[in-house]
């Protein structure tokens, strides 16, 4: 018996849990959310949207409306990098210690921008309650058993005490790093554990307005109270952030932080004892990084900060937590609705496990280089926060790749390989601009051109998109085609000659390719039908892949 019968129940109504409700009702696959607090946050936390987080944004169709929320152009701010001085009022002395590659024109259609989850989590629910979530605040998880055949959940309603049972085909845990469903499925997680602890400061200050109107950045550290204080406001407003470290073996607990000590702290930090300060919130949390072990245990998979955790630098956080969300929510409706083999499920784990890790490691290399212990291995390890963030690779079943080759590279490496984000092209349809990345969403897309070298590609793409019951798209491209390259040449792009062909997966990550065209419709069928149906989890990766 149960109150409520839904296909995903996800847990946790975060950036994260509100997320995986968006780009799952997108999808056409219902949701019920429940979230233990009474509603979105009140507090500008997680505040830097990354280029592939808004990509993610745009092609669910809402590209728009989170880009609406950035206040003034917060691109200056990210361009201004991390930099330190002993005091904030010493900021024209100010060093610049780190300076990211975040995002270019040639890269993605989509820039950075300052935004506090208090602004897109309220758009996130928004829009995924209009597409038919349904979202319940002050909702908390108290059991959850797993069976063959779905997942029985029990949710209190916190204020009335109401227990609803919930039953679903699948729950994705997205209720933060100290995760309850992790928690009750008892899976272990691995890593460096607690780094560091902190209190966040939100405050106002009218002076600090003035002191540092001219200046823009990242994070500003300043050195004056014997440890570091950041100062940050991505998010483009009122209240400024102070995030000073304290010591719980010291003796230090968050409550000794009183309105009049942090007061104190800022003044220290910005180097002026009669600078007005209001103090607005006081957050304490643990810097740390582990990871789970698992990512998913049977019908139940674990995202974001309940899969993988790590300090703050580089802001990784929120948006890896997004693209689990956005690498989940295909693949689950892909089997719910039939399209997809069990095995791409499986892939969730496979893809995402590798890059939390990475994420993770990255995280921790970048606090130590900041708080000044880092080894000579730890730098040559850091890579720059666009190949973190964007220049990924997934090594799975579900790409035409080598298993064991490494997450992150050197350089930045967007050329159409399998198992890494398709590269993206300025194009021309029908007198509107758009990226090639605007291109996947719901289906499988096969990329090819109008050479004879080519016909034999879309044919086959669609005889075993009818044989395997598939939804797949093809576009054909180049100045005859019914997609016009703008800015560069597509098929230098994607890493193929004429007659080739790219096959990408409804999250824009290139499954499969050949750089040549197809000797005959026999080699062609043969070709894409191994490359789709391992690609939408009909098939078993190859030994070696």
């Amino acid at each position: 018996m149960h109150d409520v019968r839904v296909p995903v129940l996800i847990v946790g109504g975060g950036p994260v849990g509100l997320s995986t409700a968006l780009f799952s009702q997108r999808h056409g696959v219902g949701t019920m959310l429940v979230e233990k607090r009474d509603g979105t946050s009140t507090l500008p936390r997680a505040p830097g949207l990354q280029a592939r987080t808004l990509e993610m944004f745009r092609s669910a169709g809402l590209g728009p409306d989170i880009r609406a929320l950035e206040i003034g152009d917060s691109h200056p701010d990210f361009e201004g990098g991390i930099i330190q001085a002993e005091t904030f009022a010493q900021v024209a002395e100010a060093v610049t210690v780190e300076r990211p590659s975040l995002d270019g024109p040639s890269i993605s259609p989509e820039r950075v921008m300052g935004c506090g989850q208090d602004r897109y989590e309220r758009v996130l629910a928004e829009k995924a309650g209009a597409l038919g979530a349904d979202i319940r605040f002050g909702t908390k998880l108290v059991e959850l058993r797993q069976d063959p055949d779905g997942v029985t959940a029990v949710a209190e309603e916190q204020h009335s005490g109401r227990r609803i049972t919930v039953r679903a085909d699948y729950v994705v845990a997205a209720d933060g790093t100290n995760s309850t469903v992790r928690a009750l499925l008892g899976v272990p997680r691995h890593g460096r554990g607690t780094v560091f602890d902190a209190l966040s400061i939100y405050f106002h200050s009218n002076d600090l307005e003035m002191l540092l109107k001219d200046h823009r950045f990242i994070l500003f550290y300043a050195s004056a109270s014997g440890t570091l204080t950041g100062l940050s406001r991505l998010h483009g407003c009122s209240p400024w952030l102070a995030a000073p470290l304290y010591h719980p073996h010291q003796g230090e607990k968050p409550e000794d932080f009183t309105d009049e000590r942090c007061a104190q702290i800022i003044r220290t930090a910005a180097g002026r004892a009669d600078l007005d300060v209001e103090i607005v919130a006081k957050i304490p949390w643990e810097g740390a990084q582990l990871v789970a072990e698992r990512f998913r245990v049977d019908r139940v998979f674990l995202a974001g900060d309940a899969a993988h955790v790590h300090p703050p630098a580089g802001g990784f956080g929120a948006n890896t937590g997004i693209h689990d969300a956005h690498n989940l929510s295909w693949k689950l409706a892909a089997v719910l609705q039939g399209r997809g083999g069990a095995a791409l499920l499986d892939t969730y784990h496979e893809e995402r496990h590798a890059v939390g890790s990475a994420m993770a490691a990255q995280a921790l290399v970048r606090n130590r280089i900041r708080h000044g212990y880092a080894t000579d291995e730890d730098k040559r390890s850091m890579v720059d926060d666009i190949i973190v963030t964007l220049g990924y690779r997934y090594s799975s079943s579900s790409v035409s790749a080598p298993a064991d080759r490494p997450v992150l590279t050197p350089e930045l490496r967007l050329e159409g390989e399998p198992g890494t984000r398709a590269p993206h092209v300025w194009l021309e349809r029908d007198g509107e601009r758009i990226s090639t990345i605007d291109l996947f969403w719901d289906d499988h897309v096969l990329l090819t051109d109008s050479s004879p070298a080519a016909r034999h590609w879309a044919q086959a793409a669609r005889s075993v998109a009818d044989e395997l019951g598939l939804s797949l798209r093809t576009h054909v491209l180049g100045p005859d085609g019914e997609l016009v390259p703008q800015d560069r040449d597509w098929a230098q792009a994607f890493g193929v000659h004429e007659g080739g062909a790219v096959l990408v997966r409804p999250d824009a990550m290139v499954a499969w390719r050949s750089p040549h065209p197809a000797g005959d419709l026999a080699q062609a069928l043969a070709r894409i039908r191994t490359s789709l149906a391992r690609a939408a989890g009909h098939a078993p990766a190859p030994a070696g892949r």
